[in-house]
């Protein structure tokens, strides 16, 4: 088609659309004035949203019930059939962890999950595997992390089947392979180097000592000599011990059928021998955390990070939902929360702030406040932290605070079961980690009967002002010198046991500490 046509052909084009565009519609009715009207809406537009009203959700959280299966040798597999993409998701879960690790192999565990995926099979190079991943477009992945392994497999519901080789194949017989195992190592102590040089990094390692101790597995650091100890065998005996149908859950969900899906889960486990012998329970830290002002000095930056609290309590505490609502009131409900009003929206102090209470599964969890704030001015948003855990232990709060905080609660329960996978998942965790059954159908029920006198009552039950840690990571003069034209906020009189720690920064490569 030569350009002189073209252009004839586009003039056309554009010239009937201009016609058909302003050619006005045909009146519906034989009424003219009608016609040369707009119709009358017949809602009225509020004139704020609050005045909105919504046609409340009715909404029932599926049943765990009706979606467990088990397989012949024992295993748990939860279902959930989505069949609006051609996509199918596998979820397994491993009762393992890094807690079982060996004291002098700290890594193993960790290296073990991430190299039963890179390190290819007995039947695939690593190569091989990651070049049949790619060309099936499937995700395969594992991992061991402190409390829990795992291995999910994406892919396409016409592969499935090839997938489900792959995955098994990944699972029963991970070679480990010398070079990919050397690079992780590598890799791993290339990061040891830089364990000193983020403030977050830095701030997270000594929470964790200060709340569980430096003899608890959570707090027990790789060091050069751990990783360099790992060889290919310790990998294949940790492997061998924990990766196996006892300690094994399956989530699926997707583009799948119960027949299908479970028939191929049957075969794949064909001759894999299940250990029931149960997996050592979680050790829980035997330390109780010193209430005190803890520094580390990191004098090459401008803002201190600050992280404050105690331990908090259990997964299973009856006030639980009490909890929620008070921790939500205090720090967590983001915009709306008291930490995040006071100190960014009206001192303009720090960017970030909130607070979490921890409800432990093994062992207590833990309250934690924290934030960012310009060196001078940590004092001072300590200071407010510490108000307003005070004012949450005396002052009852308001029935409008109670009644945005449940909402946000009850409002946002459906998303925890927004897709197939997420339900899944739910449910085989909720199995693996022994949570009541009456769990979801209760809680917005519960959360909806905490009351203001609820709140006030945890506040004074569980947050301790007189057991605070105070961890403060910065420049720690310029902390220390506080703010010139705000100078009632001393940081080291905010210490409750009047205790002030400076802890030096440790060897990255031996996590040894120097001599005070």
């Amino acid at each position: 088609m030569n350009r002189s046509l073209t252009a004839r052909l586009l003039g056309t084009a554009c010239l009937l659309l201009a016609i058909f565009v302003s050619v006005p519609a045909a009146p519906t009715t034989g009424d003219p004035v009608a016609a040369e009207q707009p119709a009358q809406q017949e809602t009225q537009i509020p004139q704020h949203p609050s005045q909105l009203e919504f046609t409340p959700i009715e909404f029932e959280p599926p049943v765990a019930a009706e979606h467990r299966h088990q397989l012949s040798n024992g295993v748990v597999v939860f279902l959930v059939e989505d069949h609006s993409l051609p996509l199918v998701n596998v979820q397994l879960l491993v009762r393992t962890g890094t807690y079982l690790e060996p004291a002098d192999k700290a890594g193993v565990g960790s290296l073990t999950g991430s190299q039963m995926r890179a390190g290819g099979t007995t039947s695939m190079t690593a190569a091989e595997f990651d070049e049949e991943a790619a060309f099936l477009a499937a995700q395969i992945g594992a991992y061991i992390g402190a409390t829990q392994g795992g291995a999910n497999l994406n892919c396409l519901a016409k592969d499935l089947d090839t997938c489900l080789d792959m995955y098994f194949d990944m699972l029963r017989n991970p070679a480990f392979q010398e070079d990919r195992l050397e690079l992780a190592k590598s890799q791993a102590l290339q990061g040891m180097q830089r364990r000193n040089d983020s403030t977050g990094r830095i701030e997270g390692r000594e929470w964790g000592r200060l709340l569980r101790g430096t003899e608890h597995f959570s707090t027990r650091p790789t060091t050069e000599a751990s990783i360099s100890s790992i060889s290919r065998e310790d990998m294949l005996a940790f492997h061998r011990q924990h990766f196996q149908p006892g300690n094994f859950m399956f989530a699926v969900s997707g583009d799948v059928t119960p027949d299908h899906i479970l028939t191929r889960l049957e075969e794949h486990m064909q001759g894999w021998a299940v250990d029931a012998t149960p997996v050592p329970e979680v050790p829980a830290p035997d330390f109780t955390p010193e209430p005190g002002l803890y520094l580390v000095d990191k004098a090459d930056v401008n803002q201190g990070r600050v992280s404050m609290g105690h331990l908090g309590a259990m997964r299973d505490n009856p006030d639980r939902y009490a909890l929620a609502v008070m921790n939500d009131l205090l720090g967590g409900g983001g915009y709306t929360s008291r930490l995040m009003t006071r100190i960014r929206s009206d001192e303009g102090l720090a960017y970030s702030v909130g607070s979490g209470f921890g409800m432990g599964l093994y062992y207590p969890g833990i309250f934690r406040a924290s934030f960012q704030s310009g060196s001078p001015t940590v004092a001072r948003a300590v200071a407010i932290v510490l108000t307003e855990i005070e004012r949450m232990r005396t002052e009852s709060v308001s029935q409008q605070e109670l009644d945005d905080s449940k909402a946000s609660f009850t409002e946002t329960f459906t998303r925890r079961f927004s897709s197939a996978s997420a339900v899944a998942g739910l449910f085989a965790g909720d199995e693996l980690t022994e949570r009541d059954p009456s769990y979801w159908a209760t809680y917005r029920e519960r959360i909806g009967a905490v009351t203001a006198e609820d709140v006030l009552r945890v506040a004074q039950e569980y947050l301790h002002p007189d057991r605070m840690v105070i961890l403060a990571v910065g420049n720690v003069e310029d902390m220390l010198q506080g703010d010139p034209d705000n100078p009632e906020y001393v940081l080291e009189h905010l210490s409750p046991s009047g205790l002030v720690v400076r802890i030096p920064l440790p060897d990255p490569m031996t996590m040894e500490y120097p001599a005070q």
